[in-house]
């Protein structure tokens, strides 16, 4: 399925971060925190988005942002530009 966001929206596939393990305690799912890194997979229509963000892009993004959307099996979420915090290079 394709997904073109409108706009100054981007469409990010979450990363899931890896677990570190420290002795034997166990963390639950509910207590983690959600993962909040993800790879630019489409890029909204806004001009100034377009020059700052591109597909491909690992971006940082803030801790509530987004609409999340499950597309084959994979979680994504639509971002404003103004939640990108910053690109990982």
């Amino acid at each position: 399925m394709m997904v073109q966001p409108l706009g100054d929206r981007v469409l990010v596939e979450v990363q899931e971060e890896e677990i570190q393990k420290v002795g034997s305690i166990i963390i639950p799912d509910t207590a983690k925190e959600k993962p909040r890194i993800g790879v630019v997979h489409e890029v909204g229509t806004d001009e100034d988005l377009k020059e700052n963000v591109s597909k491909g892009d690992k971006v940082f993004y803030s801790k509530y942002a987004g609409d999340e959307i499950n597309i084959d099996g994979k979680d994504y979420l639509f971002i404003q530009f103004g939640d990108i915090l910053g690109i990982i290079k």
